[in-house]
């Protein structure tokens, strides 16, 4: 079962609640799904605003009434320069954006490594997220849900309840060295809608990072490439370790969104199990050649 599907049960349960029409939550298609699109510039917000227009804009994800959820990595106590989250700028802009093409509630929230409140305060987000008008909490153990997600490994896992009810998924993950997974894009950041053991999806962490990103389909995905943690990821710390990517990515392809960030690496898809297997799986198109790319430059 993946998330449209658990929606789809849902909206036929629940007697007297709002219509979910899960047909509509994740619509694209397959030319629109092999869009790839990247700004570079050190203007964050423009960069991020253009990176949305060759997909059709934020319109093209959000409709008016649904419930959004932005989903950044808010895992850890590091300030922005550190480069360890994501760009609190790219997140507020997102907010905004899907606010102005009608959203009822846009949420942001993770389920951090760290300690929640420092991560939220430390990173900025909190701040920048509450500032462009979203819901910014922290995760409570009681809003986990036990879900079937008939997946190869991961069968039934806790899965935080806004998520499973949420219109749409917008992910924006930032791109980062991670000491196991060799880099953390997009899928891996998925692990932040799921609580419970999680140090045990190591022990077979491609194939767990897979079966994530077939249950919730984020509608559209934002790679942060602004500030790039090189070494000594996920958590990092020293500056020397991060440089200047000014770059943000955008598609409804989240295996292309992953063979582009491991290409800024220097790397091919092939380099990572997790990006083979959702490439195999159907989720989306690791070969970028097969991708139409179209890029901007904001000088």
């Amino acid at each position: 079962m993946d998330r449209r599907s658990f929606l789809r049960t849902l909206s036929v349960g629940l007697i007297g609640a709002r219509y979910v029409d899960p047909t509509n939550l994740f619509a694209s298609s397959p030319e629109e799904s092999t869009i790839l699109s990247i700004v570079r510039g050190d203007d964050v917000t423009l960069a991020t605003t253009k990176a949305l227009e060759p997909l059709g804009g934020m319109s093209s994800f959000v409709s008016r009434g649904d419930v959004v959820i932005v989903k950044p990595n808010i895992g850890w106590d590091r300030t922005p320069e550190q480069a360890a989250n994501t760009n609190p700028h790219v997140v507020a802009t997102l907010v905004r954006l899907a606010y102005d093409s009608g959203a009822k509630k846009v949420k942001v929230f993770d389920n951090t490594c760290n300690t929640a409140r420092r991560c939220y305060k430390r990173s900025g987000i909190e701040e920048a997220a509450r500032g462009a008008g979203a819901d910014v909490f922290l995760v409570e153990e009681r809003k986990f849900k036990t879900v079937d997600l008939g997946g190869e490994v991961l069968k039934e896992w806790l899965v935080y309840k806004d998520a499973l009810e949420a219109d749409k998924i917008i992910n924006v993950p930032t791109l980062k060295h991670h000491t196991l997974a060799r880099l953390t894009i997009s899928m891996k950041n998925l692990m932040g809608l799921i609580g419970g053991a999680r140090n045990l999806l190591h022990q077979k962490l491609d194939n767990s990072i897979v079966d994530l990103a077939t249950f919730f389909k984020p509608t559209l995905t934002v790679l942060d490439a602004i500030r790039i943690l090189t070494a000594n990821g996920p958590q990092g710390g020293n500056l020397a370790d991060v440089k200047i990517g000014n770059t943000i990515a955008a598609s409804r392809d989240q295996v292309a969104i992953d063979a582009f960030g491991a290409s800024l690496f220097g790397m091919t898809p092939d380099d990572f199990p997790h990006i083979r297997e959702a490439h195999a799986r159907g989720l989306g198109e690791k070969d970028l050649t097969k991708v139409k790319t179209i890029e901007q430059s904001l000088s």
